[in-house]
């Protein structure tokens, strides 16, 4: 496995990180726990070193679950997770929840540090120099390694960066969700900050394996509120599949590893972490790793996007709060 440093940071992780999430909750029932431990520690055995949960996946079992898979190779692993997503009062960044969030991680994840430690949703009631500062306090006590933000604009990333060294942003960025590259990856790029897209493979939806009569469990599955998956927006946005399979076939891959390696492609400090909750994923998302698209595919790529509209608003507006900046 190719491995990538997040910006300027010096955290160096697998060209392709692992998003745990599916494996809890998010896109049907939780797996089990021994069902989890082994897809986790398959992908640890493939290579991959970088490994994303969050408090909020579950809640809190999706911590639990890495950290029983990770606890044995803890040191050669790099965990990500995030606070602010869930309390008593809903989003919150106070510092004073910040420190009792990241005591609980600690325990869940079976650890004494965390490598990487994301505010997940932007506070608008915690000015971000405080929230930087309290992780800059993390750190400097050793429980923390590195601070990152999670969809974050460009004025509260570049707010925290001069509090505290932002190691990693994380947003969601696919063929068929490119708000970052107008402003956030630039960004990035110019104060050395790694980028690492969720749902880059559209939760799914590139795949080519959902099709406009595809059902999904409204107790189980948050795709089945998400805008961008209603039969007729499914049904409106096949042309991406369609054009990520024509080129798949061509080199002999498949969309999934397209999809992923159009990202890769795209800057070097970008690291996406797919959702990976059954063994027989992880080869299709690895080979993404190894799989060079030249300047003319990425070209029929680009020129093949700009001629499609896609449907819905993407799966996070209006549902889990997005930042403001």
């Amino acid at each position: 496995m190719k491995k990538r440093t997040l910006g300027n940071s010096g955290l160096e992780v697998s060209a392709l990180g692992m998003g745990c999430m599916n494996l809890s909750f998010g896109t049907g029932k939780a797996a089990d726990i021994n069902e989890g431990i082994s897809v986790i520690r398959s992908a640890y055995e493939k290579g991959i070193t970088f490994f994303d949960t969050a408090e909020a996946y579950g809640p809190y079992t999706n911590e639990e679950l890495v950290g029983a898979a990770l606890q044995p190779m803890r040191k050669e692993v790099v965990i990500a997770t995030k606070f602010g997503m869930i309390s008593d009062t809903g989003i919150n960044s106070q510092p004073t929840h910040i420190r009792k969030v990241v005591e609980a991680s600690l325990k869940r994840l079976r650890t004494d540090y965390i490598d990487l430690l994301y505010q997940h949703r932007v506070d608008p009631n915690v000015p971000i120099e405080d929230v930087a500062g309290t992780v800059k306090e993390l750190i400097q006590e050793g429980k923390v390694k590195h601070f990152g933000l999670s969809e974050a604009g460009v004025n509260t990333i570049r707010r925290a960066h001069n509090v505290q060294q932002v190691s990693a942003v994380q947003n969601q960025y696919s063929v068929w969700t490119r708000e970052p590259e107008a402003e956030v990856l630039p960004l990035c790029e110019e104060l050395g900050i790694g980028f690492v897209p969720w749902a880059p493979i559209g939760t799914g939806f590139l795949t080519g394996k959902i099709t406009p009569d595809t059902k999904f469990d409204s107790d189980t599955d948050l795709r089945a509120v998400f805008p961008r998956f209603t039969p007729e927006a499914i049904r409106a946005n096949m042309p991406v599949v369609d054009l990520l399979t024509k080129i798949a076939n061509r080199k002999n891959a498949t969309p999934v590893q397209i999809a992923l390696a159009w990202l890769l492609a795209q800057k070097p400090f970008i690291v996406p972490i797919p959702g990976m909750d059954k063994i027989e994923y992880l080869d299709d998302n690895i080979k993404s790793v190894a799989l060079e698209l030249s300047s003319s595919d990425l070209e029929e790529i680009n020129n093949g996007l700009a001629t499609i509209t896609f449907q819905g608003a993407r799966l996070n507006e209006g549902l889990l709060g997005l930042s403001e900046e």
